[in-house]
């Protein structure tokens, strides 16, 4: 009786695990995996994947368990039927009329989804209870139709991991979270970039077929429903199986390899996007290596010329109030241009801007997200476990390169061609004082193309050149902060410029696009009276991809950086290494601006200045030094790399690849470093002690 009964997990568990092994498998041999595996490895893997499916899926069954436990055909009989039906009536009428019920106290749609479920409930219960010569019908469709979510749900779970994976080379994380939360920009994102209505409809065949199969091998089981005793040796037995999956994936999502792409194939995504999920915010001293707090302070302050976290920054040239235009362009990676050995001549124009510029050489983005990068540029400080600031409740009212500006008379505003309110940028933006333009301000007639990420970025540059015009008339300087938004997938823009198809949907296609758009500002730019007294900083908020052999492939954090300012700013390249956080305080450095800091990034051009760069993802914490790497992670893990050029045609400052080598015997000093800089800043950011 029990075997028979456990058929459709079984049927529904084994089709779920052939899905998953086929899912690791293409990760295996995808093109963005660049690791390696031995079989041994690859057995290791599989092996691993299969014992965290198993797991997972029981996990999940509970909705087919409960469904199963309230089978039943007693509770029609008189007066049982009629109870239930009007106890599910009273709820209806509960959710539907009370205004201020528990479903709404909830907020979102949680109401409407709780009255279609009770309403759909009273609908079949009461057929089955006044039509009984259709129960076993009625009961055998709603069968099918769960069954038939289950399959669909197994296999566009499948199709979703490998569209990340193919996007980052990781399974679900922070971003998946986010993509759950901004609805609208990821279903047009995905509706602008693939072929969903085959796909979805491929998806539903699947899941037709395979529903179909179980349900005619286990329908007969709907005939002889267990009595009361079975269903609870069923449903004890299957608290106790859940108990153990719950347990074990305790241990099995811990596992690690010095392989980031092993952990990676290993792991199943729904635990990972629950960790998500539940920790946006990791609490450092809760979850990473720390010393003493005021040694830690003293360290990391020990490298500025006044050891202090608030510090008089003084010049000894007189001010100099030119208007400053921040570009940071989407998912720039240092690869993309000729500089850096690229040979599809996908940015000439940034290329040949970089010729007339300071152009940075050797600099390092934060993270790899957008929200980091403008953290990075916009609050001069290490990134932090979990989301970037600017996502964080606790994020208006900080010191920000914006109130340095506006401290010294300039109108400051942030540029987005897009809805501000993806990524909290409005939130984040307009409470620490700038004004915002985004695609809420255009006019349908400015507009030439638009995706849904926003307008094109040429249109935004024709908005900036009216904006900054406007600004001028003030008789103010300007601070602007414009972030691109067309190299992004879906990679769509207009057609006609340039020598790339603007439905081809390629990252080549967005990165030149991009530059284009580039070399429109500019043009439109220098026929303003405003030009010659403006400074334009353009740099990446992020590199393209974050995938690689380790934790924080040290290539895929370089991005290119220049200052150019025409007859003020000499062409030349710094090649020290350098953080994206030390962009702004070197910007005002060049400007002589006298004011107080709480920045933690350095103006590279003094002489106090040591060379560095921190690297991040939501949770591993690298620290780059000395030609090492050093990461600190989640349950105080320590790891520390060796860093050595690889070989190349290209001029070390422009050769962007590095062996990374693990270390047994760490760089105490370094470590040391690593923590300080780290745990002080959360400690500060805890304290509100960033704040103005």
């Amino acid at each position: 009786m029990i075997t028979q009964k456990i058929k459709p997990f079984l049927y529904l568990g084994i089709f779920y695990l052939i899905v998953s092994l086929v899912i690791r498998l293409v990760f295996l041999f995808h093109p963005i995996t660049t690791a390696s595996f031995g079989f041994f490895e690859i057995i290791k893997v599989l092996s691993i994947g299969i014992i965290n499916d198993i797991f997972v899926f029981t996990i999940a069954s509970v909705f087919l368990a409960l469904y199963f436990l309230f089978l039943s055909n007693s509770k029609y009989d008189k007066p049982y039927g009629h109870i239930i039906l009007g106890i599910l009536v009273l709820i209806f009428l509960y959710i539907l009329v009370i205004p201020n019920n528990i479903f709404k106290q909830y907020g979102g749609s949680i109401a409407e989804i709780a009255l279609a479920f009770i309403g759909l409930k009273i609908l079949f219960f009461g057929l089955m209870l006044f039509l009984p010569s259709k129960r076993i019908q009625i009961r055998n469709v709603l069968y099918f139709i769960i069954l038939f979510l289950y399959s669909v749900i197994i296999i566009f779970n499948a199709v979703s991991e490998y569209f990340f994976y193919n996007e980052f080379g990781l399974r679900y994380n922070f971003i998946a979270v986010d993509y759950l939360i901004y609805t609208n920009e990821v279903i047009g994102n995905i509706m602008e970039s693939y072929p969903v209505v085959p796909l979805f409809l491929s998806i539903f065949a699947i899941g037709l077929a395979i529903t179909f199969f179980i349900y005619r091998k286990t329908r007969k089981e709907l005939l002889d429903l267990p009595n009361l005793k079975q269903k609870f040796i069923l449903l004890g037995s299957f608290i106790v199986l859940v108990a153990v999956s719950l347990f074990g994936l305790s241990f099995t999502t811990k596992i690690t390899s010095p392989n980031v792409f092993a952990e990676e194939i290993e792991a199943n995504g729904l635990p990972k996007f629950y960790w998500a999920f539940t920790h946006n915010e990791l609490d450092y001293f809760q979850f990473y290596p720390k010393i003493d707090q005021k040694l830690a302070e003293k360290n990391f302050l020990s490298e500025f010329s006044t050891p202090a976290l608030t510090r008089n920054i003084t010049s000894e040239q007189p001010e100099l109030k030119k208007n400053v235009v921040l570009i940071s362009i989407e998912s720039l990676s240092a690869d993309f241009m000729e500089h850096y050995g690229n040979t599809e001549k996908l940015t000439p124009f940034l290329d040949s801007l970089a010729d007339k510029s300071m152009m940075f050489t050797n600099l390092y983005a934060t993270g790899n997200r957008t929200v980091r990068g403008l953290e990075a540029l916009t609050l001069c400080i290490p990134p932090t476990a979990g989301e970037s600031i600017i996502k964080r409740e606790n994020n208006k009212n900080k010191f920000t390169t914006g109130s340095v500006f506006k401290s010294k008379g300039y109108d400051v505003k942030f540029l987005y061609g897009g809805y501000s309110y993806f990524d909290n940028m409005q939130d984040f933006f307009a409470g620490n004082g700038y004004g915002i333009v985004d695609r809420d301000n255009f006019k349908p007639e400015e507009i030439s193309f638009a995706n849904v990420w926003g307008v094109a970025d040429e249109d935004m540059a024709k908005k900036a050149i009216q904006v900054m015009n406007a600004e001028s008339k003030s008789g103010k300087p300007f601070f602007n902060h414009w972030m691109t938004v067309s190299n992004h997938r879906p990679f769509t823009y207009p057609d006609g410029r340039i020598d790339i198809p603007g439905n081809a949907k390629s990252r080549e296609g967005g990165v030149k696009y991009t530059d284009y758009s580039l070399r429109k500002f500019f043009e439109m730019a220098k026929k303003q009276d405003w030009y010659k007294n403006t400074v334009f900083v353009i740099i990446a908020d992020h590199c393209a991809s974050s995938a690689g052999d380790t934790e924080l492939p040290m290539d895929k954090y370089k991005i290119p950086a220049m200052v150019y300012s025409e007859g003020f700013i000499q062409p030349q390249k710094f090649d020290k290494l350098m953080s994206q956080i030390d962009v702004m305080p070197t910007v005002f450095g060049l400007l002589n601006f006298n004011y107080q800091s709480k920045f933690l990034g350095q103006d590279v051009l003094k002489s106090e200045f040591q060379p560095k760069a921190y690297i991040a993802t939501y949770q591993d914490l690298g620290f780059v030094k000395d030609d090492h790497l050093t990461i600190i992670s989640p349950v105080r893990i320590i790891r520390q790399y060796s860093l050595k050029q690889k070989p190349g045609k290209l001029s070390p400052q422009f050769n962007i690849y590095y062996d990374e080598n693990i270390l047994k015997d760490h760089n105490q000093k370094l470590v040391d470093e690593t923590i300080s800089a780290y745990q002080s800043t959360s400690y500060w950011l805890k304290n509100n002690q960033l704040n103005r």
